[in-house]
């Protein structure tokens, strides 16, 4: 009950971000469960949710990583510091595409086709990747700065 009150700020951050993967795993695999049945609307509201909350996770992770490796990296070992600055600039691409990507397909005058499943899935699978990476490496350090 008052575990959240005597969290730091980096776990508050952490559980934020944890609960917003779970939810955009969740879309995703509601996006592809629709479209494999052929409920195109229904993966289209699921795409519009999956867009708003991967863009608004993306920036909030993008810039508030990026202030803690500003603000703390005095207090941030090496390993640490390396392993924030290659995960920030080697995901700028991908999080460039997808955030693209999510736009296209999230827009209601754009169909659903065999290009969208296809990509949609390979960028899902990097993105699990990138979660994963995140959580087990950034997160589980950062816990406890």
């Amino acid at each position: 009950m008052f575990g959240s009150l005597f969290e730091s700020k980096h776990q508050k951050l952490i559980h934020k971000w944890q609960e917003e993967h779970k939810e955009i795993e969740k879309l995703a695999e509601k996006v592809i469960e629709s479209y494999e049945k052929n409920e195109h609307n229904e993966a289209k509201k699921s795409m519009k949710a999956l867009k708003d909350i991967a863009v608004e996770h993306l920036m909030d992770e993008d810039i508030k990583l990026f202030n803690i490796i500003k603000e703390e990296s005095d207090k941030l070992d090496t390993q640490t510091k390396a392993l924030l600055n290659d995960f920030t600039s080697e995901f700028k691409h991908t999080k460039v595409s997808l955030m693209n990507f999510l736009a296209k397909y999230a827009s209601p005058e754009v169909a659903l086709d065999r290009s969208f499943y296809r990509t949609f899935k390979e960028l899902m699978d990097i993105l699990a990747q990138r979660i994963s990476f995140e959580e087990s490496n950034l997160y589980s350090r950062l816990k406890n700065k």
